[in-house]
């Protein structure tokens, strides 16, 4: 039945008696995967209930006997028999119909057969910007150039036009450019769905740099208050992307302060109605001409060259043309074609396409975008589909979308491949595909960190997958009738009562919160009636308290996935949590927990996340704690594991995670910094990324005890945080191919530039707060080969930095924060040549004044490549927390 949908799945949108037809195999489809989940939930059910009883009675067998099973397999033979009876009616009903047999070809046959591909990163570009020069110069120039001399009040700049020409791209370009002619800055999507208190409070954190958390006391006017307030003496710039009414502006345009210091925001918007209403510079984007489009088109197909592939330049033109010089379209087709032969009957195909029917009247693009949509092979449709769950403009993290993936199961197991590689390729063919954006990158190797989806694709991915009965948002459904998908999204805090009375009696394997999590009184109703669900995401906690799982959470023994995010609450996981036999990913990302020492139980988990650490019996109150051994070193699939540092680390246990991937620990460290410790992590050769916090009054030492990392060929990223004796002085003690290291509160008294600047391929280094404590640093001749961002912040007594010639020859990126004590700029700086960003944050008056007074061509060019922050005062009170996440 799966493979019919497969095949069916294109061929559907143009004939509604196949649709007819086909929605009713895929209702008996679903009908047969809940008898059998059922069946297995019970015969799972029936063991746990026996492992309980074998605490008082041990000589009962613990399996489940065919006694036990008999009810089950009459129900299951009852609901089958019943099942078979719909799909006969439903296989009549196809001469009713006038349905023609589906065809049986090996095209179908072999549909769902993933191409073996080599793992490959993407290409690391630039946003492009072809068609949109002239646009970039007049936008530049409404917000710096000419109001730096004609005007001092806040000005609005808006750019309107069409969704889908490019106006987001647009606007990131010229924010990238200008964003350090101002003290300070923020981005904010807007969207059709926002709450003006949250866009108030994320610009906010945004302009301070901040990352408080939003409490029920934060009214809107006391965000906006505060925001005024701190706006009122600064040069601003503020990014509003894709307002879609003037309400928006009504609500936050009276906590921008107007007057003074020449302050900028930028708009991006459909209506034109929203850019006269805020009083603004209207700049008006429009569709691209002919040789713009057939440039970004031959880009976005892979041409150096931008000639046109022999024999295709007039079929290439036709296609281009259907576009209608719409960037998007255009972007969407580059991508599709370049995964096509370039043969004539190729293109042709795609030229007569019967999507293109689709593309007439005002939302033209949508044709182009079901072409592309229909085009994926069958092991991507889901996964793209699936994007369309998160609210419009979200940005999600590439770590948390690919588990989400194979806890759907919608990645299957092919070779040696782990399920998170592959899931990973897909991941990246999705984006060459320009099916989905990326937001960010990582600097050393491209990987996506984050990626979001175009409105128009969401849109198209919604109507997809509710048709298919794939998932559905809250807002679209009717109370009166069951949910029928299997997914369902809550977006939006309308959900105030029981949830019941929006569940009714569904088949959910998938309920995931982007808003409130689940109100307390909503459990029982979800562990009486949904008792299936795979995935379970209850959003981000807001709550103050302690907030508590309830025991009924052990009943959802179907769980692969299991996420709670907050920022520093107490989360109490409840005992029966170990009874999630299949859980695959726990992340409890942010908060402070109680976690039961039985957790070694969850044999199938891959990703355990609880970096908030792990609370004490002195900061609860309830029955249970942890304080013992956790039993980690039977997880042993483990790829993931962020924890914080305690009794579990006894012994030599942690070194039979032969899988683990990245280790994270946070605190908690100095007890347990023993031979076993440092053993079980030189047998982690597995690892890409190593971090060891430690925080302690004693202020012992975190590496003195650490055998070679010669082994961890596959480490490229290691951050330790602790006072450290010294730094190995033999190179060979480094991982051979670590690519990033970053230091933190290390107290070195040595110059670690001597022994860091001969590591081979070291190419982001950061050195935060007090990692050193000398008063001079000397980079030498000959170091840092490799080396293309530097990052320094509070080192304290730093007075003196000596850059020599020929030494860091690539850096292309430096930060310098937090220096107070240096009163000179360092001179080697100057001969940097590659070096394109200078970033100069809360450093002396007398360094600033010599970078931006000092006359000659090398000053000159390092004042267009520097951005800075004014002094601030002696009695200012500072807090400055780094992030010290995987990433």
């Amino acid at each position: 039945m799966r493979l019919f949908l497969e095949y069916t799945d294109a061929r559907r949108r143009y004939d509604k008696r196949l649709k007819l037809w086909v929605n009713q195999i895929r209702d008996a489809a679903h009908d047969a995967e809940d008898v059998l989940d059922e069946f297995m939930f019970k015969v799972e059910h029936k063991r746990q209930q026996r492992l309980h009883r074998l605490k008082f009675l041990r000589f009962l067998p613990s399996c489940v006997s065919v006694a036990d099973k008999l009810p089950f397999i009459h129900e299951l033979n009852d609901r089958i028999t019943e099942i078979n009876i719909t799909i006969e009616k439903i296989l009549a009903n196809k001469k009713r119909y006038g349905i023609e047999n589906p065809s049986t070809s090996k095209a179908w046959s072999s549909s769902n057969e993933v191409p073996c591909k080599e793992k490959t990163l993407p290409v690391v570009e630039e946003i492009d910007v072809v068609g949109f020069e002239t646009d970039v110069k007049s936008v530049k120039e409404l917000l710096v150039e000419a109001g730096e001399t004609t005007e001092t009040r806040r000005v609005v700049v808006s750019i309107v036009g069409m969704g889908g020409l490019g106006k987001t791209t647009l606007a990131k370009k010229v924010y990238n450019d200008v964003k350090q002619h101002f003290d300070c800055d923020a981005w904010v999507y807007v969207s059709q769905e926002y709450r003006t208190r949250d866009l108030l409070f994320e610009i906010l954190n945004c302009v301070t740099n901040d990352k408080r958390i939003m409490t029920e006391l934060d009214s809107e006017a006391a965000v906006g208050i505060e925001l005024r307030n701190f706006l009122s003496t600064k040069k601003y710039l503020i990014v509003m992307d894709d307002i879609w009414c003037t309400q928006v502006w009504k609500g936050l345009n009276v906590y921008l302060p107007i007057e003074g210091y020449g302050s900028r925001v930028l708009i991006t918007a459909r209506n034109k109605e929203v850019a006269l209403h805020a009083n603004s510079h209207l700049h008006e984007l429009h569709p691209l001409n002919e040789m713009e489009s057939e440039e970004l088109f031959l880009r976005k197909m892979g041409s150096s060259t931008l000639v046109w592939p022999q024999g295709l330049e007039k079929l290439g033109k036709e296609i281009v043309a259907k576009c209608k010089g719409l960037p998007l379209a255009t972007v969407m087709l580059g991508g599709l074609l370049s995964m096509k032969e370039k043969t004539q009957f190729s293109w042709q195909k795609v030229l007569h396409s019967k999507d293109w029917h689709l593309s007439q009247g005002p939302n033209s693009c949508l044709g182009i975008l079901a072409l592309s949509y229909n085009d994926l092979p069958n092991y991507l449709k889901s996964c793209f589909l699936y994007c369309g769950i998160f609210p419009e403009n979200s940005i999600v993290k590439s770590s948390e979308l690919i588990r989400l993936w194979i806890a759907e199961g919608f990645v299957q197991t092919r070779g040696a491949e782990t399920l998170e590689d592959l899931a990973e390729n897909y991941l990246y063919e999705l984006i060459q595909r320009n099916m989905i954006q990326v937001d960010k990158r990582d600097r050393l190797d491209g990987r996506v960190k984050s990626c979001r989806m175009h409105d128009f694709l969401r849109d198209l991915a919604i109507s997809e997958a509710k048709d298919a009965k794939l998932f559905e948002v809250h807002e679209n459904i009717d109370v009166r009738y069951p949910i029928s998908s299997h997914r369902l999204s809550i977006q939006q805090s309308l959900i105030k009562k029981n949830i019941s009375q929006h569940l009714h009696n569904s088949r959910l394997r998938s309920l995931i919160f982007l808003s409130e999590p689940l109100q307390e009184n909503s459990w029982t109703y979800l562990q009486e009636h949904i008792k299936l669900l795979q995935v379970l995401d209850l959003g981000v906690c807001q709550y103050q308290n302690i907030y508590t799982l309830p025991r009924k959470v052990g009943e959802l023994i179907n769980l692969k996935y299991m996420c709670l995010r907050g920022a520093g609450n107490r989360i109490r996981l409840p005992t029966p949590i170990v009874r999630l036999v299949n859980l695959q990913t726990l992340d409890l990302d942010g908060n402070l927990l109680c976690l039961p020492c039985k957790i070694w139980k969850l044999h199938q988990l891959r990703h355990l996340n609880c970096p908030g650490g792990i609370v004490s019996r002195k900061s609860f109150t309830e029955r249970f704690f942890i304080n013992g051994d956790l039993g980690v070193h039977q997880l042993t699939n483990l790829q993931t594991l962020a924890l914080q540092g305690g009794e579990w680390l006894e012994g030599d246990g942690l070194g039979q995670l032969t899988q683990l991937r990245q280790l994270k620990i946070m605190g908690g460290l100095t007890p347990y910094l023993k031979e076993g410790f440092f053993k079980s992590i030189a047998q982690l050769t597995a690892l890409e990324n190593l971090k060891l916090i430690n925080f302690s009054s004693k202020r012992k030492t975190i590496v003195s005890g650490f055998m070679s990392f010669s082994h961890h060929t596959r480490l490229q990223k290691l951050v330790l945080g602790g006072r450290l004796e010294k730094l190995p002085v033999d190179t060979g003690f480094y991982p051979p191919n670590l690519l990033q290291l970053k230091l933190w509160e290390t107290e070195l008294e040595q110059d670690p530039m001597s022994i860091l600047g001969e590591l081979p391929n070291l190419r982001i280094l950061k050195l935060l707060w007090n990692s050193y404590v000398g008063k001079k640093m000397n980079c030498s001749e000959g170091r840092f080969h490799q080396l293309e961002f530097l990052h320094m912040e509070h080192l304290s007594n730093l007075e003196d930095l000596t850059v020599e010639e020929g030494a860091m020859p690539k850096l292309r990126t430096l930060q310098m924060e937090w220096f107070w004590k240096m009163k000179k700029f360092p001179d080697g700086l100057l001969g940097l040549r590659n070096l394109q960003e200078l970033n100069l944050l809360h450093c002396s008056n007398e360094l600033l004044k010599e970078v931006f007074q000092t006359q000659g061509e090398d000053w000159n060019r390092i004042r267009l490549i520097t951005s800075q922050t004014h002094p601030i005062s002696d009695n200012t009170s500072i807090i400055l927390l780094d992030d010290i996440g995987f990433h």
